[in-house]
Formats: C-alpha cells, sequence, structure tokens
C-alpha cells in the first residue's frame, strides 16, 4: 500500500517529502488553537473547494478531460442536499442527506459520462458539452422562482436560491466553526493520499496511457471508453462533495455558484497549480483561494480579472502549472546536492584509499 503512495505518477517522495506533509498537517491541526473563529471558519471554506479541484486535476492532469462541467456536479449535489436534508428532517438525518447527494452528483456523472465516451465526444468537445450541460443547468435553476417549484417542503426560489436547510449535524451537536473545519482537513488527507494511490495503481497506469495514446492503450487490451468513465464519475462526485459541503456550511446555494464565472474558477486553480500533479494542484488551489478571497474583500471584480490575468500567464509563460515548475526546479536542485554531496565523499574516500596504498 505505502508502495503506491510514491509511485511514478505523483510528484513529492522519499523521507524529506514526507516530513513536510506530517509538518504541514500538524499546522494545520494546531491552526484553530491560536486563531479566532472567524479565520478558522474562513479556511474551512477554503478547504471545501479543494474537492472540486483534485477532481478536475483527476480529469485532466491524469486522464486527459478537460472538463467544464465540476460546477454542474457541484450544484446537483448541493441543491441535492438542501433538498434531501429539508425533506428528511435535519438533524444526524443531514449525514446521510451528505452521503447521497455525492452519490447523486456520481449517478448524474455516470450517464453523461457514458453517452460523451461512447458517443466518441473528446478532446475541445468534451469540455464544449460539458460547459453546456452545466449553464443549462444553472439557467433552468434560475427560473424556478415560482411556488410551483418546490420538492417536498424545499423550495428552489430561483435566482435568490434554496435556503432553510440544517448544517451537518451529529445527535444535537453542529459541525460548524472548528468542528468543521477538523472535518475538512480530515476529509482532504483522506482523499489526497486515496487519489495517490489510485494513480499510482495499475488502474492509474492505464488512465494515463490513455490520455497519451488511446488507441495504442486500446491494442494492449484495455477498454479505455471504462477507464475514462471511471475517471470522470471519480472527478466529478468530488465537485459533488464539495457542493453539498458548501451547502451545508453556508445553508444555502443558489444557480451562481453553477454559472459561467463560477464554472471556469476550476480551470484556473488547476492550470495555474500543475494539472499534471495531485500535490501542486492541493497547495496551489489553496493559495489561489485565500488570495482570491482576500481581494474580493476589497473588489470582487479585480479579482476575477486577476484570475483571467493567472489563466492567460499560465497558458503562455507556464503550460504545466507554476506551482509544478517551482516544485521540480526545488526537486532539480535537492537531488542535485545530493548527488553533490556524495561525490565529494566517495571523492575523499578515494583520496584515503590511495594514501593508505
Amino acid at each position: 500500500m505505502f508502495k503506491l503512495l510514491e509511485g511514478p505518477q505523483t510528484l513529492g517522495r522519499g523521507r524529506l517529502f514526507w516530513s513536510c506533509f506530517v509538518a504541514v498537517l500538524a499546522g494545520a491541526l494546531a491552526y484553530p488553537l491560536f486563531a479566532d473563529s472567524y479565520d478558522v471558519g474562513n479556511f474551512a471554506y477554503f478547504l471545501i473547494w479543494i474537492f472540486m479541484a483534485l477532481g478536475l486535476c483527476l480529469m485532466w492532469g491524469y486522464g486527459g478531460m478537460l472538463s467544464f462541467g465540476q460546477t454542474l456536479f457541484f450544484g446537483i449535489a448541493g441543491y441535492g442536499y438542501g433538498v434531501l436534508a429539508i425533506n428528511m428532517g435535519g438533524g444526524t438525518a443531514t449525514i446521510a442527506a451528505l452521503v447521497l447527494a455525492v452519490v447523486l452528483a456520481m449517478i448524474a456523472a455516470g450517464v453523461l459520462g457514458y453517452f460523451m465516451i461512447w458517443g466518441g465526444i473528446n478532446g475541445i468537445f468534451f469540455g464544449i458539452v460539458t460547459l453546456s450541460a452545466t449553464l443549462v443547468l444553472a439557467f433552468f435553476l434560475g427560473q424556478t422562482a415560482g411556488p410551483e417549484w418546490h420538492i417536498g417542503p424545499a423550495r428552489l426560489n430561483g435566482f435568490n436560491g434554496m435556503k432553510g436547510m440544517d448544517p451537518l449535524t451529529v445527535g444535537d451537536f453542529y459541525i460548524e466553526g472548528s468542528a468543521l473545519y477538523y472535518v475538512m482537513v480530515a476529509l482532504i488527507v483522506i482523499v489526497y493520499l486515496a487519489l495517490r494511490m489510485l494513480v499510482n495503481s495499475g488502474i492509474g497506469n492505464v488512465i494515463v496511457a490513455t490520455r497519451e495514446n488511446p488507441q495504442r492503450a486500446e491494442m494492449l487490451g484495455y477498454d479505455v471508453r471504462k477507464y475514462q468513465l471511471l475517471t470522470f464519475v471519480i472527478g466529478s462526485g468530488l465537485a459533488g462533495l464539495s457542493g453539498a459541503l458548501y451547502t451545508s456550511w453556508g445553508q444555502f446555494i443558489t444557480p451562481s455558484s453553477i454559472g459561467l464565472p463560477a464554472a471556469a474558477m476550476p480551470i484556473v486553480w488547476v492550470a495555474f497549480s500543475g494539472r499534471s500533479d495531485l500535490t501542486a494542484t492541493l497547495v496551489g488551489s489553496f493559495l489561489l483561494l485565500f488570495g482570491f478571497q482576500t481581494i474580493t474583500v476589497y473588489s470582487q471584480q479585480a479579482a476575477l480579472v486577476l484570475m483571467g490575468a493567472l489563466l492567460l500567464a499560465t497558458v503562455m509563460l507556464a503550460p504545466q502549472g507554476f506551482v509544478l515548475g517551482i516544485g521540480k526546479l526545488a526537486a532539480d536542485w535537492w537531488h542535485g546536492r545530493r548527488r553533490r554531496d556524495d561525490g565529494a565523499v566517495m571523492a575523499e574516500a578515494g583520496r584515503l584509499r590511495s594514501e593508505e596504498s
């Protein structure tokens, strides 16, 4: 199992990397002890979006499928959580609502993915179809303001958005503030390690082979369509997890969280970070979300312009991603330093042997 965590499909291996991983995790766990509750709540909000970015990294970076549909499944699970939580009466049933909402998003991804992949849709057309489906859902939900648009007692409310659902609850304990933060950290660690094991497994190798040359992978006996569908369902399910968690965090969701500007954000996060590596996506997406939120306090328009400029700069200057590029430079520097140290030690040993002889 541990070998799968350090396979060739992921950057970051060895004792130094895992020592840094443990140090960062310890810092994240200790953060609520000295930060105020407002900042802890903000960090929990940033972490909610990381699942969507990791899902897109899996689909786009490893599977070669550029999907604009992350907010589609975000919305399906987000609205699904709201409808289920309200209809199931809240309380501990919100945990079941969260799980069912994610399953609902994965089923929707399975249906859409089946027709696209078995229909031979790939390349840029894959992005066009997923974007079209996203906009259809956003426009549909925007015109559901009338009282006739409801599922049980849950009203959709059009552009005003759905509200009134409970946050995640266990018994009488609401999972909010620091508790929600720790849940986010635990879920991210689980998802991150599970994705590392997936991409470094035999299934992950086939997914990467499908990205590189689907015809050759098929000639080797693999049904690439099944692997593409599996990748699409997992990646979309992670977007659904973000959507359900977002709705439980804010106790509301609106169609604007699904529309075109929102759909472009995951593309910017993953492209800037480095779509071909999970660690780069995790770190880069968090930094971008933190910077975006900080600038949004002063001007939302300026934050959106900055995101567009970052995407343009990434495409023109660092197509592999800025964070991934910096990570590779650091790794090369470290390995080069170790090689120089080893060479110096061997030269000194050779000199001593020659003196003894």
